[in-house]
Order: structure tokens, then C-alpha cells, then sequence
């Protein structure tokens, strides 16, 4: 079995001007969470996927002496944003944290221990609930700026709420994360490896891995990128420190495209159309370009 998409993690130096700019795309943002090591984080939920936009606020400091067996989700968040803005993390699903630790270890994408927290949550009525997660890391000697993990949900109930995923865009969820490389084929077997999927797309436009459900991740060349979301996106690929293997893009499902148009036009937030999609660029989406498509 494959991993599902879980969540995407977007950083930000400030959170509140993320949420604010989100919520003018026609997203409904959650209420502010805070983390006992030092993050903060607004949830914007769909049916069966999530962003999480997250920054590491003053006076937050990364641990001086980390233990190596320990991924500090906090310093990754940290040193993300000294230098740039947007899609940092890939979380898939998981059911068994000590399983897949294990499995990263084997296959050489890390020796890291589960990490289990809990924290305060609030649903769409404003009752206080408890969340709880337990994740286990990877790493990718080819794209150490993307975070890799799997979540697995401790109190799912408590978590998904259908109130929460009533957006105004008619966003009902995460369908496709576009990475970006020189060389698309460098990143096959960490994927591979990391999605639990041997069978995958190859052409000279890059590598997709289909997850099931019609979510997708994939790997673009720059070009193949440009072609998709527009010249202006290829331009903030190209941009430093973009250089580097990167989560370019993210596609949403919508179940109206007209909802969506008249929410980024209400929000004041500019678009264009592209095969068929509404494309925000990452220079309007908080260092990440976003693809509204219909169902």
C-alpha cells in the first residue's frame, strides 16, 4: 500500500500575514496553535488533506547541541525561512511511527526517533479539543531544503472537522505537490522509497508518483515547470536560493472554479488561467504557487 498525501507544510516569517493573505484566497483558516518547542501554526483542513502554514517566532532559538537521533522540526522551520518563504515539508500519511523510523533507517534515508506531541486544538465552534500526532522523519541526501515526513493521527476525531472545510473557493483538497529539479530522475528512489511506490512515471518532463485518491507527487525539470504554471513561475524557480530541488507548486482540487475565480477576484488576489486551472504565483501565495482546479 502507498502513503496518501497528509498535510504540506508552508513557512512563513510571519504567520498572521500568511493566514491573512490565505483567508483572501477564500481559504478558512483554523484558530493559531502553539507548539511546546517554539512554533505556531494555523490549519487550513480539506476532507482528507491539510496545510499547515507555520513559522518559528521570536524568541525562538535552534537547540545549539542537537541530538542526531532527534529531527528538530522546529530548527528546520527556522533555518527555512532565513532565506526564503513557502512549501518546506511533505508529510504522507502513516499508521505505525516505530515501523516506518525503522524502514527510513534500512533503506538509508535517516536514523531518526519517532516523534510524539500532543496540544491544544479548537473545532469550527470554538470548543477546545486535544490533537495529538506522532511523526517519523526522513531525509534526502538530494534535497536536504524538503522536509519528509510521515503522520500519524492520534485523536483523528478530534482533529477532522467538516466545519473547518467549508471554503469559500470550494478548495475540497490537496491533489498535487510539484517539485522542481535539474535532474528529476536524481530523486526516483528516495520518492520510491518514501511513498511505498515502485511503479512511476517517467518522460523527459520529469517523474510523478500517483498516490491513490488522485493526489500526486511529482518531480518537473524547470522547463517542464514553466510549462505548467506559467513563465512567471520558471522565473521564481530559477530565482536564488530556488535553485535547489524544491516544493514549487501545490494543485487543489475545487468543486467550482467559478467559486474560486470569485474568491481570489473578491480577495483581491491576482490570477491568471493556465491549462484550464487558476493559477496564483508563488509571489502572491507566500513563496508557494498554487493551481486551482476543477473537479
Amino acid at each position: 500500500m502507498s502513503r496518501r498525501l497528509d498535510h504540506v507544510v508552508l513557512a512563513a516569517r510571519d504567520l498572521e500575514a500568511q493566514a491573512e493573505v490565505f483567508r483572501h484566497m477564500g481559504f478558512r483558516v483554523g484558530a493559531r496553535n502553539a507548539h511546546p518547542w517554539g512554533t505556531q501554526n494555523h490549519i487550513v483542513q480539506f476532507a482528507n488533506t491539510f496545510l499547515e502554514l507555520i513559522c518559528a517566532p521570536a524568541p525562538y532559538h535552534a537547540p545549539v547541541d542537537p541530538d542526531p537521533r532527534t529531527f528538530s522540526f522546529a530548527a528546520f522551520v527556522h533555518d527555512f525561512v532565513q532565506t526564503r518563504e513557502g512549501a518546506a515539508m511533505i508529510a504522507l500519511t502513516g499508521a505505525d511511527a516505530q515501523a516506518d523510523a525503522h524502514a527510513f533507517h534500512e533503506l538509508g534515508m535517516g536514523d531518526y526517533e519517532p516523534f510524539h506531541f500532543e496540544r491544544r486544538g479548537q473545532r469550527a465552534n470554538g470548543d477546545p479539543t486535544r490533537v495529538g500526532f506522532t511523526l517519523a522523519f526522513a531525509s534526502a541526501r538530494t534535497m536536504p531544503d524538503v522536509g519528509f515526513f510521515t503522520c500519524a493521527h492520534q485523536h483523528p476525531q478530534n482533529f477532522w472537522d467538516q466545519d473547518l472545510q467549508a471554503h469559500a473557493n470550494a478548495v475540497t483538497s490537496v491533489t498535487k505537490v510539484t517539485l522542481v529539479a535539474e535532474n528529476p530522475a536524481d530523486h526516483a528512489e528516495f520518492l520510491s522509497n518514501f511513498t511505498q511506490l515502485r511503479d512511476y512515471r517517467s518522460s523527459s518532463m520529469g517523474i510523478e508518483f500517483a498516490l491513490g485518491d488522485g493526489q500526486i507527487v511529482e518531480v518537473l525539470t524547470p522547463v517542464a515547470y514553466g510549462f505548467h504554471f506559467g513563465e512567471q513561475a520558471l522565473s521564481h524557480a530559477h530565482a536564488a536560493p530556488h535553485a535547489a530541488p524544491h516544493i514549487a507548486a501545490l494543485e487543489l482540487r475545487t468543486s467550482s472554479l467559478e467559486s474560486a475565480r470569485q474568491a481570489l477576484t473578491g480577495g483581491r488576489i491576482a490570477h491568471t488561467q493556465n491549462r484550464g486551472r487558476l493559477v496564483v504565483q508563488a509571489s502572491h501565495a507566500c513563496g508557494v504557487t498554487l493551481a486551482f482546479a476543477a473537479l
